[in-house]
């Protein structure tokens, strides 16, 4: 039988990480002889903490996680089939992703976990989603200061218009973006189109259709990891962040969600497919504003909902329309779906898709039907307030898990607000 973990021949580390609260990475790196141990052991281990860092890796003590429980560890088990090569590291290097476990079970506020038990749900009651991730990214080169500098508009790399779908931005960065296309390949992650977007150096990655939101989720991580590692390649920095630019579009995580049959046939294309389609768009209208803190979980994010450029804080819903919140892209019955546009480019996939199927669920099993579109809050702390005192969202996640969530997230955004920003100058000095 075939060792799901042997090592890619010629490597010598392996990136061993779990997936925080953020979407990002959080881990070890072993010798190759280490990995060996590990794989047939019980796993890597480290401070089960690491799951709930705030965005810069700081540990805030949710919950008294990290803190007063004495930090302890827990054991990061290799995921079946997520070993792959690292293309961007000149030193064989390798990755695995791990899951987060204690003696008991599953450490609860792993969020790869709070995805495959909504999922679960959705399957025991005879839903059976197809999702697809599309993220939206900007190239920036970082000034002396930490703050990125402002690119000019371009087109195929000289000053003007931005690139909106233009060939030639994307022939401008060929080279990294093919790079890219053929790092994702090299860890099974099937890319399918890379576009300009409207910012200038800004780009879209389409990642491929399937039966499995754990996997979609993990892989829209391996996305991020993977832009970022070769951009640095290529001397800038792949920035996730969802308004970098005051003047330019805003960075979007957006979910494809379709349900299918015993037989893989589209339900929502289906005899009877319309209502089925409303009724789960009704469920994302009824759990819009609870699931904002997980959409939209920080300032960047609310200064995106702000920006226009096809985006829509309100739970507004259409045919192929941008500037709506849940679009039905035009298509035939097989690719009949829901596009839900809110989410920002750095919230967590695996939170954000969590709650998109929970609202679909809860959409579909209620028979809800679509109403006018709910507004959702305005500002990261309403959405806090939101989240936490939601109950239709709250069911289908661990008990204390929004207010885990808003510990940290607040404590997070308190810690930006400590210093002046250079801007409260110009207002109030």
């Amino acid at each position: 039988m075939e060792d799901p973990f042997e090592l890619p021949a010629g490597t010598r580390f392996v990136d061993a990480f779990v997936i925080d609260i953020n979407g990002i990475p959080r881990g070890k790196r072993l010798s190759a002889a280490e990995w060996k141990a590990v794989a047939a052991g019980r796993g890597v281990a480290f401070s089960a903490s690491s799951l709930v860092l705030d965005a810069r890796g700081h540990a805030q003590g949710p919950l008294g996680i990290g803190t007063a429980d004495g930090d302890p560890d827990a054991f990061g088990s290799p995921v079946a089939g997520q070993l792959w090569p690292v293309p961007w590291s000149d030193h064989g290097v390798a990755q695995c992703l791990l899951s987060m476990r204690t003696e008991s079970g599953p450490v609860w506020f792993d969020c790869r976990q709070v995805l495959a038990d909504v999922v679960a749900r959705c399957h025991a009651d005879g839903l059976f989603p197809v999702v697809a991730c599309e993220l939206e990214f900007y190239l920036v080169q970082p000034g002396a200061d930490g703050m990125p500098v402002e690119p000019p508009a371009t087109r195929g790399g000289k000053p003007g218009n931005a690139g909106h779908l233009c060939p030639q931005e994307v022939e401008h960065h060929a080279a990294l973006l093919h790079d890219l296309h053929a790092a994702l390949a090299a860890q099974g992650i099937t890319a399918g189109t890379i576009v300009s977007e409207y910012g200038p150096g800004q780009f879209e990655v389409n990642l491929t259709h399937g039966p499995n939101p754990v996997l979609a989720a993990d892989q829209a991580v391996l996305l991020r990891r993977a832009a970022q590692g070769v951009a640095a390649r290529h001397g800038v920095r792949a920035s996730f962040m969802a308004k970098p630019y005051a003047r330019h579009p805003g960075s979007g995580l957006h979910v494809h969600v379709s349900l299918v049959d015993a037989a893989g046939a589209n339900r929502f294309g289906a005899a009877g497919g319309q209502a089925l389609l409303e009724h789960a768009v009704a469920g994302m209208q009824t759990l819009h504003a609870e699931s904002m803190a997980l959409f939209a979980p920080n300032f960047s994010a609310y200064r995106r909902l702000r920006g226009g450029a096809f985006v829509a804080a309100q739970g507004t819903w259409g045919e192929n329309s941008r500037a709506v919140a849940f679009r039905i892209p035009p298509g035939g019955a097989q690719s009949r779906r829901i596009e839900h546009r809110v989410a920002a480019a750095d919230a967590s996939p695996h939170l954000v898709m969590a709650a998109i199927l929970a609202a679909l669920h809860h959409g579909v099993t209620q028979r809800l039907v679509p109403a006018a579109a709910p507004s959702g809050p305005t500002d990261v702390f309403a959405a806090f307030e939101a989240f936490r005192n939601g109950q239709r969202l709250a069911r289908y996640l661990p008990q204390e898990f929004p207010a885990l969530l808003v510990a940290l997230k607040q404590a997070e955004t308190l810690d930006l607000l400590v210093e002046p920003q250079a801007r409260e100058f110009l207002f109030y000095l």
